[in-house]
C-alpha cells in the first residue's frame, strides 16, 4: 500500500472528516459550484456535477444545500464566483506534493500555501516541477461491509477498472482516467454504495521518509488538508506503517 493510501485509512479510523463536517461541507459545496457553473446544472449532461453529487450524498449532505450549491454555479442564486488552481512543490525529504484548490483570491491562497510549505520544511515549487511523477488515475473507495470482494471485483474488471486493491477496511477500485465514469456508474447500476470516488493523481514512484522528515511531512499534510482553498492533496510519501500509526495517534 503507498503511503498515501495508508494515510487515507489512518484519517477514516480516526474519524477526521466527521469531525470536520462543516469543513467537509465547504469543499463539496465549491466542487459543486464550480462543475455546474462549467458544465451546466443537469447531472445526466454533467459527469462531473454527476461524480460532485454523488459524494455529498455519501457525505450525508442534505438535498437542500446540494440543490442551492448547484443554482449558485449556474447564477441562479448570487454566490461567489470560484477559480480552480494547482500547485506542485516538495516536502520534507524531497515529497513530491501536487495540490488542486478552489478559490475567490488566489494571491491569498497562493500566500497561505507557500507560507504551510515553509513551516514544515518543505517549499512551493514551479509548475510542472513534479506532475510528471503523478498519473491520473479514478479511484473509487467500498467499505468492505458494502460489497463482497469477488462480487465487486467481477463487476469492476468487467466495466473496464484496471485492479481492486485491499486496505484495512475498504477496497479501493482503481481505473483509468477514461474509464472512471464508466467503472462508477457499473457500480451505481449493482447498488454498490461508495465511501469515495474521485479522479486523482497517483505516484509512479514513492520516495521513503523516516523519523523527524515523516513527522513534519505528516503534519504538512495535515495542515494543506485543513486549509479552507485545498480541494486535494497528493503525495508520492512511503513511511512505514508503524511510525505512521504512532505518528498519526
Amino acid at each position: 500500500m503507498s503511503g498515501h493510501s495508508k494515510w487515507a485509512t489512518i484519517k477514516r479510523k480516526k474519524g477526521k472528516l466527521d469531525a470536520q463536517r462543516g469543513r467537509t461541507f465547504t469543499k463539496l459545496i465549491k466542487e459543486i459550484s464550480i462543475a455546474a457553473r462549467q458544465g451546466g446544472g443537469d447531472p445526466d449532461n454533467n459527469p462531473r456535477l454527476r461524480s460532485a453529487i454523488s459524494t455529498a450524498k455519501a457525505a450525508n449532505m442534505p438535498q437542500d444545500n446540494i440543490k442551492k450549491a448547484i443554482q449558485k454555479g449556474t447564477g441562479e442564486l448570487p454566490g461567489v464566483t470560484y477559480e480552480e488552481a494547482s500547485y506542485e512543490g516538495y516536502g520534507p525529504g524531497g515529497v513530491a506534493v501536487i495540490l488542486e484548490v478552489v478559490t475567490d483570491n488566489k494571491n491569498r491562497t497562493v500566500a497561505e500555501i507557500r507560507h504551510l510549505f515553509s513551516k514544515y520544511n518543505g517549499n512551493l515549487g514551479e509548475t510542472g516541477c513534479v506532475g510528471w511523477m503523478f498519473d491520473k488515475r479514478g479511484q473509487i473507495m467500498v467499505e468492505k461491509s458494502k460489497a463482497d470482494e469477488d462480487k465487486l471485483m467481477e463487476i469492476a474488471l468487467d466495466a473496464g477498472a484496471d485492479d481492486l486493491v485491499t486496505h484495512d477496511d475498504a477496497y479501493e477500485v482503481v481505473t483509468s482516467f477514461e474509464a472512471f465514469e464508466r467503472v462508477k456508474s457499473a457500480l451505481e447500476e449493482q447498488d454498490i454504495e461508495f465511501m469515495e470516488a474521485q479522479v486523482a493523481m497517483i505516484p509512479q514512484t514513492t520516495v521513503k521518509v523516516e523519523g523527524n522528515k515523516a513527522e513534519s511531512m505528516l503534519k504538512l499534510m495535515e495542515a494543506l488538508e485543513d486549509h479552507d482553498d485545498v480541494q486535494n492533496v497528493y503525495a508520492n510519501f512511503d513511511i512505514d506503517d508503524s511510525l505512521m500509526e504512532k505518528i498519526s495517534a
